[in-house]
């Protein structure tokens, strides 16, 4: 809250016409030089100015100026204002400093190449841009797009970073299903079930069956028996 009433002059004016306060206390507590509060009372400024009463307009209680009345070394103290003015929220693209405006087209090339998912106007919150802006980077048409670098804009401090995860989160929301994340390829895909290798087993199984099966002890005896005769008759 301001320590100066309003319309301070017409407020010297007032006090200087209806009450018995000093120059000074009339002058501190309206900001003014004790002579400027000197030429009101001497009808030399503020001529055509109607006072204003501190009393009716809530800027200074009774008991206040009648303590200060008695007392010409109490200093008048501004009545605190019992109504409190809401401030509106700003609507609109967030302000963004002018030191700082230089680096928006490199926040938002880094946005759209990083975070493609984020809607224009997710943008236009994060740093205090416009949509033709956006949409000039995008397609390339930005009168500096040669020159742009991505950058955070966390970084750059455009946004914080609460703010930049918060928009990426509603964004992932409503983001298309095949825009998803690809899940990694299933390992059943890669592998042979069960049933198959069981089936590959008990076939390699029969066909080792069949092959002991099918060989002759004897016959291969006696071959090798034939063959040692016939080189024992060629040594003879």
């Amino acid at each position: 809250m301001s320590n100066t009433p309003l319309m301070p002059k017409a407020t010297a004016v007032w006090l200087v016409d209806n009450t018995s306060l000093t120059f000074t206390q009339i002058a501190e507590f309206c900001k003014l030089h004790p002579l400027e509060v000197k030429a009101i009372a001497d009808g030399e400024a503020a001529q055509g100015i109607k006072g204003l009463d501190p009393i009716s307009t809530g800027q200074l209680s009774r008991e206040e100026l009648e303590r200060a009345q008695a007392d010409g070394n109490h200093k008048l103290k501004l009545q605190e204002s019992k109504v409190k003015v809401p401030q509106t929220k700003r609507k609109g693209p967030r302000y963004t400093p002018v030191s700082k405006r230089q680096d928006r087209p490199n926040a938002i090339r880094w946005l759209i190449r990083n975070h493609p998912e984020l809607k224009d106007s997710q943008i236009i919150r994060l740093v205090g841009t416009t949509k033709n802006t956006i949409e000039a980077i995008r397609e390339g048409t930005h009168w500096n797009a040669a020159n742009l670098t991505p950058m955070d804009p966390v970084t750059l401090g455009l946004c914080t970073q609460v703010a930049l995860d918060s928009e990426v989160q509603k964004a992932a929301k409503y983001r298309p299903a095949d825009q998803q994340q690809e899940p990694v390829a299933d390992m059943r895909d890669q592998l042979i079930p069960a049933s198959e290798t069981s089936v590959l087993a008990e076939s390699h199984e029969s066909d080792a069956d069949d092959s002991s099966a099918e060989v002759d002890v004897d016959a291969v005896f006696s071959k090798f028996n034939d063959l040692k005769n016939d080189s024992d008759d060629k040594e003879e």
